[in-house]
């Protein structure tokens, strides 16, 4: 039982989007340097590392995960990318692969602009030297509030009319706009309280009196809603990205009372080294070295001599291996791409979920101790509730619900929010059984 859980990889052409999914997947994206090198959305799977279950429970010899892996109790579990087609400046009207584009993040519940921190690529993908990139995540940002306030803006004269003949709630005027990007109700009205919150909008409920700016204003605050930001700021080992790693970090310090600049925080800045976790990657798929991603170095021949299980490295592969070192591991910690999946499942909240058909030794068969523990685990969104878990594994366990129970046969609430940790292990009984 996989996530349903969508990370959409973003960003201008060129900028590494490809490399980075293929870091931190098996997919194998095209990858070049030139425009639209990605036309269709390539898939692929990373994987979200949590504590397993299985340890504290004394059943990790029997946890044997359906997707994914269980390592001495850490479990990785699925996580859906999309590299999506280049986006240029003018997306938002139709240039370049911008509608297409544009289409494809309605799926996605996290965005993660790949950002060129090298200034070797321009505002179009193509190559550059001396590029400034401080305004990259500021421009996409903008294409993509561009397009979503056109398309509201084009019917907001008839929405305000039908809002106040019918006396609706704002709120869900707003949400029947921008359902159509894959939103919730609680979503939008997370934005509207943010706006009043931080004075951005005085009239809130009374939609004929907001003016164009406070649309727009809005706007930017439901992105901010709808699509947490993670920023991949990659190919930091390459010449001058130094100085403009420092540059885009100051731009997006945190301010006291102020609203995400361009959905973003210093916070949700990752620096990361794509290729370089590629080519690590690679290494470990031939046995010249011992990496695990997210490790802060590697071990080769060189290194210990006693893992006889690895081969000699020649003199070319020993040198980039020496700068990655240098370069990355050594100086950022890692090559950071693990802890952009990260971030990312953490920017939403996700629970982790484990469902099982016996809270005694938590397998597939209450009868069996020896069945496979642990078997399937779930993201859910925070808030969701058990019968909503039920819902979402099989319309036939909501029809046929008949209560739910968690460990130490703790009866659950139908409508009992999931928390990790306290009922997140859960024992679904069905009228069928």
């Amino acid at each position: 039982m996989s996530s349903s859980f969508v990370v959409a990889c973003v960003g201008k052409p060129s900028a590494g989007k490809s490399s980075f999914l293929n870091a931190v997947t098996d997919a194998a994206a095209k990858v070049g340097s030139f425009p639209f090198t990605t036309i269709e959305p390539n898939q692929g799977v990373a994987y979200y590392p949590l504590e397993c279950p299985c340890v504290k429970h004394g059943v990790s010899k029997q946890c044997k995960p359906r997707y994914g892996w269980c390592k001495e109790g850490r479990r990785f579990v699925p996580v859906r990318l999309l590299d999506v087609a280049g986006l240029v400046p003018g997306a938002s009207e139709g240039r370049g692969l911008g509608n297409r584009f544009l289409d494809d993040l309605r799926q996605a519940d996290v965005l993660i602009p790949v950002v060129d921190a090298s200034g070797t690529t321009d505002d179009n993908g193509r190559e550059a030297k001396g590029y400034d990139p401080v305004g990259d995540i500021q421009w996409l940002r903008s294409e993509i509030e561009a397009w979503v306030f056109g398309n509201v803006e084009r019917r907001w004269p008839g929405v305000v009319r039908r809002h106040t003949a019918t006396k609706a709630p704002a709120v869900d005027t707003l949400h029947a706009q921008l359902a159509g990007y894959g939103t919730t109700r609680d979503v939008v009205q997370r934005a509207l309280d943010t706006v009043v919150r931080t004075q951005l909008i005085e009239a809130r409920d009374n939609l004929s009196q907001w003016s164009t700016d406070d649309l727009r204003r809005f706007v930017g605050v439901f992105l901010d809603q709808r699509f947490p930001t993670i920023v991949a700021l990659n190919k930091i080992d390459m010449p001058d990205a130094d100085k403009n790693i420092a540059a885009i970090l100051k731009r997006y310090r945190k301010q006291p009372n102020v609203v995400l600049r361009d959905g973003v925080s210093e916070d949700n800045i990752v620096l990361t080294s794509a290729l370089s976790e590629c080519f690590l990657r690679r290494m470990v798929k031939q046995r010249f070295i011992s990496y695990t991603t997210g490790d802060d170095d590697f071990v080769s021949l060189d290194d210990d001599p006693a893992l006889t299980e690895l081969r000699e490295l020649d003199d070319k592969a020993r040198r980039r291996l020496d700068n990655i070192r240098d370069l990355v591991l050594f100086r950022y910690g890692s090559t950071g791409v693990q802890d952009v999946i990260v971030r990312a499942v953490e920017a939403v909240g996700f629970v982790p979920v484990f469902p099982v058909k016996s809270v005694v030794n938590f397998g597939a068969s209450s009868s069996d101790s020896s069945s496979a523990a642990f078997q399937d685990c779930v993201l859910v969104r925070p808030g969701t509730t058990v019968r909503e878990f039920a819902r979402k594994m099989h319309n036939q366990l909501d029809v046929n619900y008949a209560g739910a129970e968690t460990v130490g046969g703790l009866q659950l609430a139908e409508d009992d929010a999931i928390v990790a940790g306290k009922n997140n292990i859960i024992k679904i009984a069905t009228t069928a059984q």
